[in-house]
């Protein structure tokens, strides 16, 4: 069913800034952990939340026909439109003029405070209704609403309001009067100690609102639970207008039919709101001086500026280092005239070449090209001739339902209808609808949306609804876009011999077959939601009923940005219920499936894997594991005089070191002990890349023989000890990987700096601890780049001074220190300049730095 019109609504606003609302209350809510945080504010802070909410979804949904006004009543000032012609309803000011709500409109809501003086909720009743009816007095079937929010402290004059309500009933305007504080049964409160006034002035807007057309009471405490909950933007899709063609009306117009109809939306994608990029924006000296004179004033302009993309080209003309095809190199940059080096952050960013040896090209001399296999198609034209096409649906031909394959519908669903203004054209779009639906037959169709664009093909599918019928058009992929991947089959094993196998650990068994059936049945889910009217159980998930966390979630983070001024003392609350329905299985169904998954585990005979253990050292023979320890010795090169007879996997040698005896010890295949000279001095030039080093080529230095290489038995392969101390998450023997394995989960940041900070310092001052200098220089670079993205300046500048301490101590290691040195910057103290361009701070200036490096 299409969706009833939204927008051309105007919401007056009327609200109470008496004395009494701001006295302060005490609000308790949950935060994005689900604890409890406890925020005090005034009952006007309170009750304009639900205010901002509101005109924040007037923003939120872009409709320019959505427009709203604010009236304050209980202010010192006076300003109405019935007070400035016929005087009289003091103390209402209208605050906001009627129109369409922007960012200005929430933060003039923030500037508002409660006054000394008591206002008459209905003086700002009737000074709302005469404004909106004199703004929508050419616009009657525009929709009226009116908000109250007060607290009911203040003394109202009820005479003629019987009149008022007439009026508002003849002109169709909804009331909603939104209580601080009121009694609600939903939420089972009633509030204690409540005043003789308020009780009088509740009753009484009770029966304001109960006696009206469109009138409703309730709490500013149900307001806000209902506000916050997901909804659905309503829309409905303009008629855009096309032709149904049905034959070749060209040459064979007697056989053909050509119909006009019109396209509608039937679905349509909804995605979560994108985030724009702000940069730090510099300030000039002119700035700066008068920052010194009047800082209030300075902070008040935007101290940070969106960022705007901009393309720089490059072509890499290096002799020798050309990449294949000359290829040309795309630089993209968030930059804005007046900031401070603001980079991309995106993927692409991480992989860009270094364009410092390239030449810079300009966009006019490039030639766009279109990949085609592993070359490129040039395109001086910048697109390929297009077909001839012509705009409407043409019809190629029918097919049975049953071969129609759901899994290829592209896109959004649209409505094809008859022509409204046409009971012909209607007529006969319902005959060619109703012969499809009769012969269950869809149609293979061809839309080209308008004159000489590209076509789309897709489906026709008939839909017949009690008072209209209509086509329902699905684009699909064209022939050539559809890919097939096969695969060997799950039933039908054969092995080497083309013998067909009836029993292997992959063919299941049918008592296998049985117990799965029995699982898959008990998780049925039809049947596991509540029981309707007659007591039969109701599927348990709705999709009228689901929301997409994602689009939901965003806008909730959105939407409390807007109406809260400090995250801090009021975080993000935590998910609302809706949204989180149906992530957790029905309590029902996982009772009901624990027998049957019992079974399976006894039929299939699962076990749980058992976590590894690492293997307890052998008594005084064998040391504990260190970096260099324990290598498969497959980088060595292999002795031209090899032994006759003797295989490459009896070459292939484990060694390990032992305290008492610096050779290496091997143990051939054949467990005959032998000892090698050459192993020792392998031991110790080896080093252990942060990678695993690729597999040599034939013919390379490291593969002379340009043989395969000995590949050992799994079961052969030592297990590597990570060598992470107690209480770390960074070990010695694979120090950079686990550093990046532990950031890309992104709440152990700090704890993995740390531990890798200490590491690096344990392996520079360990004997021989030149071959893996270059490793723990890479582990610095890597460890000092993310300190500046991930606002961890502080904990790097400790690391680098403790190193260069103990580096220039005795016995140290100063040959790693100069090599530090010669890098320069790169790996020296973050100073304030280069950590306000990544929008941290530091207290190390810029000639402290050059003075720590250069020493």
């Amino acid at each position: 069913m299409v969706a009833e019109r939204a927008g051309y609504t105007v919401t007056m606003f009327l609200i109470d800034v008496s004395k009494s609302m701001g006295n302060f209350r005490t609000v308790t809510q949950e935060d994005s952990k689900g604890e409890n945080v406890t925020i005090e504010m005034t009952n006007l802070e309170w009750s304009l939340q639900f205010v901002k909410l509101k005109i924040q979804e007037m923003i939120f949904n872009g409709r320019k026909t959505d427009q709203c006004g604010v009236i304050i009543f209980g202010s010192e000032e006076t300003k109405n439109i019935v007070n400035t012609a016929n005087g009289g309803y003091e103390n209402v000011f209208e605050y906001i003029s009627i129109g369409q709500p922007n960012a200005g409109t929430i933060a003039k809501l923030d500037k508002l405070e409660a006054s000394s003086v008591c206002g008459d909720p209905i003086d700002a009743l009737i000074v709302g209704i005469e404004t909106q009816a004199r703004y929508l007095a050419n616009k009657k079937t525009w929709t009226r609403k009116v908000v109250i929010v007060t607290d009911g402290e203040s003394p109202i004059e009820i005479e003629d309001w019987e009149a008022t309500v007439k009026k508002m009933d003849d002109t169709n305007v909804s009331l909603t009067i939104v209580g601080v504080d009121f009694d609600d049964e939903e939420l089972e409160y009633e509030e204690p100690d409540k005043s003789n006034v308020k009780r009088v002035n509740e009753k009484f807007f009770h029966e304001l609102t109960s006696t009206m057309a469109n009138g409703i009471t309730g709490s500013c405490a149900y307001a806000l639970r209902e506000t916050a909950m997901p909804d659905i933007k309503q829309t409905r899709s303009a008629l855009l207008g096309t032709v149904l063609r049905l034959g070749d009306v060209d040459t064979r117009g007697e056989e053909a039919i050509e119909l006009t109809v019109k396209a509608s939306k039937c679905t349509a994608t909804a995605r979560p709101k994108s985030w724009k990029k702000f940069g730090l924006r510099e300030r000039t000296t002119d700035e700066m001086d008068q920052t010194q004179d009047d800082e209030d004033a300075a902070n008040a302009r935007a101290a940070y500026a969106m960022l705007k993309m901009r393309s720089e080209y490059y072509v890499d003309r290096t002799p020798g280092e050309e990449d294949e095809d000359g290829d040309v190199k795309m630089k993209r940059e968030d930059d804005d005239e007046n900031l401070l080096d603001a980079k991309n952050d995106d993927e692409d960013e991480d992989k860009e070449v270094n364009v410092e040896s390239m030449e810079k090209v300009e966009k006019e001399d490039l030639i766009r090209g279109f990949k085609y296999g592993t070359t490129y198609a040039p395109c001086p034209d910048g697109q390929f001739p297009r077909l001839h096409t012509r705009k409407g649906i043409d019809i190629c031909g029918f097919f049975p339902k049953k071969n129609f394959r759901r899994e290829l519908s592209m896109g959004e669903i649209q409505y094809i209808w008859g022509d409204p203004s046409s009971p012909q054209q209607q007529v006969a779009l319902s005959s060619i609808v109703q012969a499809m639906y009769e012969k269950g037959s869809m149609a293979i169709a061809r839309w080209v949306s308008r004159d000489g664009m590209d076509p789309k093909m897709g489906v026709l599918y008939p839909v017949p609804f009690d008072n209209v019928d209509c086509l329902i058009w699905a684009q699909m992929p064209f022939a050539d876009d559809v890919r097939k991947y096969t695969f060997p089959s799950l039933t039908n094993l054969i092995n080497k011999k083309g013998e067909t196998l009836t029993e292997h650990p992959y063919l299941p068994t049918d008592e296998q077959m049985e117990a799965m059936d029995k699982f898959v049945d008990t998780m049925d889910l039809m049947e596991a939601g509540d029981k309707d009217e007659k007591g039969n159980r109701l599927p348990w998930f709705s999709t009228l009923e689901s929301f997409n966390p994602a689009i939901h979630r965003v806008k909730q983070a959105m939407f409390h940005s807007a109406i809260t001024g400090d995250i801090t003392t009021n975080p993000l609350p935590p998910p609302h219920p809706e949204l989180l329905k149906f992530f957790e299985p029905p309590k029902r169904v996982v009772r009901r499936s624990k027998e049957a998954l019992e079974e399976c585990k006894q039929v299939f005979k699962v076990k749980e894997v058992p976590k590894k253990v690492v293997k307890a050292k052998k008594e005084g023979h064998v040391h504990a594991q260190d970096d260099d320890d324990s290598i498969l010795l497959l980088d060595r090169k292999q002795p031209s005089d090899r032994s006759p007879g003797k295989s490459q996997s009896q070459i292939m040698r484990f060694t390990q070191v032992t305290p008492t005896k610096n050779k290496a010890v091997a143990k051939d295949a054949d467990d005959s002990e032998t000892e090698d000279e050459d192993d020792e001095e392998m031991l110790l030039d080896q080093k252990k890349p942060s990678t695993p080093a690729p597999e040599p080529r034939p013919g390379s230095s490291r593969n002379p023989g340009g043989g395969p290489l000995p590949t050992p038995a799994r079961s052969m392969s030592p297990e590597v000890d990570p060598g992470r101390a107690p209480g770390r998450i960074v070990g010695n023997t694979y120090p950079l990987q686990d550093f990046q394995k532990n950031i890309s989960q992104g709440d152990v940041v700090s704890k993995a700096v740390e531990d890798l900070g200490q590491v690096i310092i344990e392996v520079v001052l360990k004997p021989f601890a030149k071959r893996r200098h270059s490793e723990m220089l890479e582990c610095m670079e890597i460890m000092r780049k993310t300190c500046l993205e991930e606002d961890e300046i502080d904990a790097w500048n400790i690391f680098i001074r403790e190193l260069r301490e103990k580096c220039l101590a005795k016995p140290g290691n100063k040959t790693f220190w100069q090599e530090i040195c010669a890098l320069g910057l790169g790996l020296g103290l973050i100073s304030k300049h280069e950590a306000k361009k990544h929008l941290g701070e530091s207290n190390v200036t810029q000639n402290e730095a050059n003075e720590f490096i250069s020493t």
